[in-house]
């Protein structure tokens, strides 16, 4: 798993140019390239969402869009049109902005349910259908999204069906104080993100997303998993727990992780890192959860409490 090792190390130091003290959500931006999933990123204003997106598309040094979500968007104007082309007597395809590697969907719940639709379908199908044709999206392919939690108006939340369309949930949060005064420092005279250079290619990427299916998953991993996930199902503050595609998005991550750190084989401690952000946004709290104001990470945390952690042997035999 070098090969593996070695790529998110570089991106990772890469992107810490630009966003400073959050390595953990710049870890978890990598999983999720690696293991082919979307990102969604909440968080408030100003702390970086959109940077972290752009830095990390100009270190893999591919094609890039960037969609500014707005209640007045159509799915068309995303996915692409067919227009009238007078040399050639015909229409032909005009791909839209979901036609590259890397997208950005920022402040995506200010877009209607109907263009979020068009958008879960290049999600899940990595294509867009286009007057009954469709055409395949490249790869490889990530969307990052983008969401202010505390804002609401004018805007339409995103329905259960499509959070659990996303791999992972990134929060930054505010920076520490010597973060803080890091980042003014580095950005006194320039910016740092003008300075970013690519650091891996195309093809690496897509060799090192088929490298960790072949990381290994003890048995006792995978019941640990699954007990964490059926957990999230019978809790009383929760009105509907975590699905299995919470478990494979679980182990999944937790195989790119563990490769990430050089292993073949996944840990407990991989698991739990990835629980909040991979259960959290699957989760759904019930109404006097809300109003005691909990949250679905202390759910999830209250879940990893409880579940007991499994001895033994995880390496391959």
């Amino acid at each position: 798993m070098s090969k593996v090792q070695d790529l998110s190390q570089r991106l990772i130091e890469n992107i810490e140019q630009v966003i400073v003290g959050k390595r953990k959500a710049v870890e978890l931006v990598i999983v999720g390239l690696i293991c082919q999933g979307h990102i969604l990123i909440e968080d408030v204003p100003g702390v970086g969402k959109t940077m972290l997106a752009r830095s990390l598309s100009k270190s893999l040094g591919l094609k890039f869009n960037r969609i500014q979500c707005t209640p007045d968007m159509l799915p068309s104007d995303i996915t692409g049109v067919y227009m009238y082309n007078q040399a050639v007597d015909d229409f032909e395809y005009r791909p839209g902005p979901l036609m590259a590697n890397i997208v950005l969907a920022d402040e995506i719940n200010r877009a209607t349910p109907k263009t979020q639709a068009a958008l879960l379908e290049a999600m899940q199908e990595r294509q867009v259908t286009v007057n009954g044709i469709t055409h395949p999206i490249p790869k490889p392919f990530l969307v990052l999204a983008t969401q202010n939690p505390i804002e609401y108006e004018g805007t339409f939340p995103l329905p259960e069906a499509q959070l659990d369309r996303f791999l992972i949930k990134v929060r930054l949060g505010y920076p520490r104080p010597e973060d803080e005064i890091a980042v003014i420092e580095g950005q006194r005279l320039e910016h740092p993100f003008k300075r970013l250079q690519p650091v891996a290619e195309e093809q690496e990427i897509l060799e090192v997303q088929e490298l960790i299916r072949g990381v290994h998953l003890a048995d006792s991993v995978k019941r640990y998993i699954v007990e964490i996930v059926q957990q999230t199902r019978n809790l009383p503050d929760v009105y509907l727990g975590a699905s299995p595609r919470g478990s494979l998005a679980l182990s999944r991550t937790a195989q790119a992780r563990a490769a990430m750190h050089g292993r073949d084989y996944v840990l407990p401690d991989d698991v739990k890192f990835l629980a909040e952000s991979t259960l959290g946004h699957r989760v759904i709290l019930s109404s006097a959860a809300r109003l005691q104001n909990r949250d679905a990470g202390d759910i999830v945390k209250e879940v990893l409490s409880k579940v007991k952690i499994p001895g033994g042997t995880y390496q391959r035999d």
